[in-house]
Order: C-alpha cells, then sequence, then structure tokens
C-alpha cells in the first residue's frame, strides 16, 4: 500500500491542479506575489482537523502552526517564531488558537501511561489539569471529563498566546490583534466558539503585563 499511496497523492496534486487553473487561470499567479492571511490558526497536530478546510478557507488566508494538543509554550521557539511572523511582518489580525474533541495529547495528559519522548511534551499538558484539578475530578464520565479538559486546556493557551510579549507588545504599538479559543468537534464539523477574546493588554492579569 506504501507505494500505491506515494503515487497516488503525487497523481492527486496534480488533478488539483489541473482542476484549479480550469476555474481560474491565474490562481497559482495570484499566490506566486506573496502572502497577505488575516488570520493565524494554532492548532492540534492531528490528522482530522485541517485549519484551512474547517474554514473554508482558501490558500493564502490562513497561516498556521500546529503542534500535539495547540500548546503554546513560551520556550518553544518554533512557535514563537511563527507567532512573531504572523504578527510584526504579516499583521494578521486574529488569532485563532484550536482545540478538538477526542485530542489523543489531552488523553494521554489525563492518564499516567509513558508513551515515549512525548510524555515531556504531555507534561505541560498536565499542568492544565492541575490549574482545574477541582472542576475536572467532579465530572465522573470520563469522556465529558474529557471534553472539558479540551475547552480548559484552549482557554489556558490562548491566555498563555496573548501573554507572551510578541502579542503584547503588539497592542502596545495599538496594532489590531485579537486571540480567540475554539473547540473543533470532529464528529460534526462544526467549531464551539468558547468565548475567549482577548484583544488589548487590559485583558490580561496585572502579574503578567510587561512595561515597554
Amino acid at each position: 500500500m506504501g507505494q500505491e499511496f506515494y503515487k497516488q497523492i503525487l497523481e492527486n496534486n496534480k488533478k488539483w491542479v489541473s482542476e484549479k487553473l480550469e476555474n481560474d487561470p491565474e490562481f497559482f499567479k495570484r499566490l506566486e506575489n506573496g502572502q497577505k492571511p488575516p488570520l493565524l490558526w494554532i492548532g492540534c497536530a492531528d490528522s482530522r482537523v485541517p485549519a484551512n478546510q474547517i474554514i473554508n478557507a482558501q490558500p493564502g488566508e490562513v497561516f498556521v502552526h500546529r503542534n500535539i494538543a495547540n500548546m503554546v509554550i513560551h520556550t518553544d521557539m518554533n512557535m514563537l517564531s511563527v507567532l512573531d511572523f504572523a504578527v510584526n511582518a504579516l499583521k494578521i489580525e486574529h488569532v485563532i488558537v484550536c482545540g478538538h474533541y477526542g485530542c489523543g495529547g489531552i488523553k494521554a495528559a489525563m492518564e499516567n501511561k509513558s508513551i515515549g519522548l512525548i510524555d515531556n511534551w504531555v507534561r505541560h499538558i498536565k499542568e492544565v489539569y492541575k490549574m482545574h484539578k477541582s472542576e475536572l475530578n467532579a465530572i465522573e464520565d470520563f469522556n465529558k471529563r474529557w471534553d472539558r479538559y479540551v475547552e480548559l486546556n484552549v482557554q489556558e493557551q490562548a491566555f498563555d498566546l496573548a501573554e507572551t510579549s510578541i502579542v503584547q507588545n503588539a497592542w502596545n504599538n495599538n496594532q489590531k490583534l485579537t486571540v480567540h479559543g475554539w473547540a473543533y468537534g470532529v464528529g460534526t464539523g462544526l467549531v464551539n466558539d468558547l468565548n475567549v477574546s482577548l484583544s488589548s493588554n487590559e485583558d490580561l492579569e496585572d502579574v503578567s503585563k510587561l512595561d515597554f
């Protein structure tokens, strides 16, 4: 299956190009001239959660960073580099932190099994559980607790993103920028807006604010 699958995805690429050119002969020429996406998407690496398709966006409309369980870790230079470029070079106006129900990374953080190297990444997710231990432990049904953990993790990552020096500096310079938190339903295709909307330094706790 491996070689057949590989050949098929190459053919799929040719078919996709052909269909795009048939509908719009200048499609790729326009993309060649650069990008100006209004949105940065920080999502989970899960193959069932493709950023563009979920919001029916075209190539060039979404700048994307994905990792296990859509984490915003302040020492992650990959994520910070993407964020810095999106905010300071592309001047994006919206950041969506999007988790998803049924997230394997969240489930791993609920359990105590050693998986391997990823244990070190999951440790960051476990910190969110500690922050909301009382609420989560009060939910007896495992799947409902799992869903709630997904939502709480998104909320915490959105706040962590807003607390970065990159975002705070943009707000300090009166740059238009809003951070949102979503949870995506893999089984429904619908997003749940978690009503996380951060758009200025005033939305942060005093201890998190930076003086520039």
